[in-house]
């Protein structure tokens, strides 16, 4: 079906604060919209409301034709206790709902007292949809798209689609979301963070799935290279400015335009600045000069000439007239808004005094999970590496984190430690900071060198306030735990830094900032990422790629 979804005068938010408002935006056949702005802005609020999962503070979202179907991908992989693959991605294609629906209608149809709706009309509804669904063959395409995917008998053990989803990793679930995206039917799709947890390949065949897709896209990423290579249009939600704007062409051509339109816009008001600036002191100047004028001719005319008298005063009448000139003009000149700068994170990660010079070794390790073996592995890490990692999803990147940093005992072979090591860590789940604790007192607990006004003073220059520390950890947004994972960064010393996926869930200018922070830092630095961008702008003196249990050293 060729569906157009048509969002008018929009505004979105919650009682207490608005998002977004007055935006309007067009999603035809064939657009790839890339939604971007900081954490906070609204765009996740954005595509729930597109989807009509959350009622908009004003405005309206209109489908054409109305039974378009709208298909919304939320970021985070929810995980039903109990549900398989197969029920998840009937859950997220919509399949699931469709079937309840036409059962429910068949119901209604085999019950003569169902009220003053037409069953049969109803029934004939509801089994439309379960078809423009895919609810009809579902089962038959999953096993193809999950073998395509990696995820066969092999990974998933036995019939893939009936795999708990609660066993299965970061990864595995990504591709899982990845799987029900093939699958689904939808007219118009709303995706939210698709790249999370992705590996390259999995990246890749995101871009080609959006790329062939004939109906309309809505999508939030932060990833750089993804949106460079996705997207036709950028809409950008800038909370500083309150203000959205749709960017036409691709990302890189998004960038570019941005940053004409700040220029110029800061150009318009100090130029506006300058000009009302100049004409309040020549106002000033006339004004002190009449004033000036009338004790002149006060003092220099003691007889009470009437005739020098009259000329004084139509003198100081006249700069008087001045002074009323230059107050027209500024009363007329079209007020320029200052630009609102822009909330920056700025931080720094914090230094420990420096390790051992070797800290750690690997010789000969083996570490076996059930059916997975990692290794044999012989490598050392020294202060101050820098080593890039990557490799696909169930790899071993993880399971050879664990062993560097002598969180597992091999099996076979040895793995030491060195001495002095602080090691600091984001983690892929951000598990520190999970659970009913109260923010301010898990961070509190992590650095029990800090104050309660310290604390509080770091995490808000984190972007996290007072609406903030007082919730429990595990209510925070992805980005949000991210967020408090870095200030942690800052706030305790380091000298082996291990980022595991970072940028997941980070804005823009975060990742941006990020990278700052990582140029400047001088101890050893493991990073896993399949940040495309960031692999590029980081500095790695080594490269390690980790595929099927064997570490390689790359040249």
């Amino acid at each position: 079906m060729t569906a157009t979804l048509v969002a008018k005068d929009l505004s979105g938010g919650y009682a207490h604060r608005v998002l977004f408002d007055h935006l309007d935006l067009t999603v035809a056949p064939g657009d790839v919209i890339g939604v971007v702005g900081a954490n906070g802005a609204g765009k996740s609020t954005l595509l729930r409301v597109l989807a009509g999962d959350l009622a908009p503070l004003e405005g309206t979202v209109t489908c054409s034709p109305s039974d378009a179907f709208v298909g919304w991908l939320p970021q985070e992989h929810q995980r039903i206790e109990g549900e398989t693959v197969g029920q998840y991605v009937a859950r997220r294609t919509g399949c699931a709902a469709a079937t309840d629906a036409m059962n429910a209608a068949a119901d209604a149809l085999a019950d003569e007292a169902s009220g003053s709706v037409d069953p049969a009309d109803f029934y004939a509804v509801a089994l439309d949809h379960w078809l423009a669904t895919g609810a009809a063959d579902l089962d038959e395409r999953l096993p193809a798209v999950l073998a395509d995917l990696g995820l066969d008998g092999v990974t998933l053990g036995g019939d893939p689609a009936s795999a708990l989803m609660t066993g299965l990793s970061g990864g595995q679930a990504a591709r899982v979301g990845l799987a029900a995206l093939l699958c689904s039917r939808f007219d118009i799709v709303l995706l939210d963070e698709p790249t999370n947890d992705l590996d390259l390949e999995g990246l890749v065949r995101l871009e080609e799935v959006v790329g062939g897709m004939r109906g309309g896209v809505v999508l939030v990423s932060h990833d750089r290279e993804f949106l460079a290579r996705s997207v036709t249009k950028v809409l950008e939600l800038d909370l500083a400015q309150n203000t959205n704007t749709l960017f036409g062409g691709g990302y890189e051509s998004y960038l570019e335009e941005r940053e004409v339109a700040r220029r110029h816009k800061r150009e318009a008001y100090e130029e506006f600045a300058d000009k009302k600036a100049d004409l309040v002191s020549r106002a000033r100047t006339q004004r002190e000069w009449s004033s000036q004028g009338v004790r002149n001719a006060m003092k220099k005319n003691p007889d009470n000439d009437k005739v020098r008298r009259r000329a004084a005063t139509e003198s100081s009448e006249k700069q008087a007239q001045k002074v009323r000139q230059m107050e027209s003009r500024i009363a007329r000149l079209d007020e320029v808004a200052e630009p609102r700068k822009e909330w920056v994170l700025e931080f720094t990660i914090g230094a420990a005094p420096r390790s051992s010079s070797v800290v750690s070794t690997l010789n000969n390790a083996v570490r076996r999970q059930g059916d997975f073996t990692l290794g044999p592995v012989s490598l050392q890490v020294n202060a101050g590496d820098r080593i890039g990692i990557t490799g696909p999803n169930g790899a071993g990147k993880s399971t050879l984190l664990g062993l560097i940093l002598g969180r597992t005992t091999p099996d076979d072979g040895t793995a030491q430690l060195g001495s002095s090591v602080a090691i600091g860590e984001i983690d892929q789940a951000r598990g520190l900071f999970s659970g009913e604790e109260m923010l301010a007192d898990r961070f509190e607990s992590l650095v029990p060198d800090f104050t309660t006004e310290e604390v509080r003073t770091l995490l808000a220059k984190f972007g996290l306030r007072a609406d903030h520390v007082q919730r429990p950890v595990g209510e925070l947004s992805p980005g949000e735990r991210t967020r408090v994972a870095l200030a942690l960064l800052q706030a305790r010393g380091t000298n082996v830094l291990v980022l595991d996926e970072p940028t997941n869930h980070l804005d823009l200018p975060a990742i941006e900032q990020l990278e700052q922070a990582l140029e400047a830092y001088t101890g050893a630095l493991l990073l896993v990422t399949h940040d495309r961008r960031m692999l590029e702008n980081v500095r790695v003196g080594r490269r390690w790629h980790v595929e099927r249990g064997q570490v390689t050293e790359l040249a």
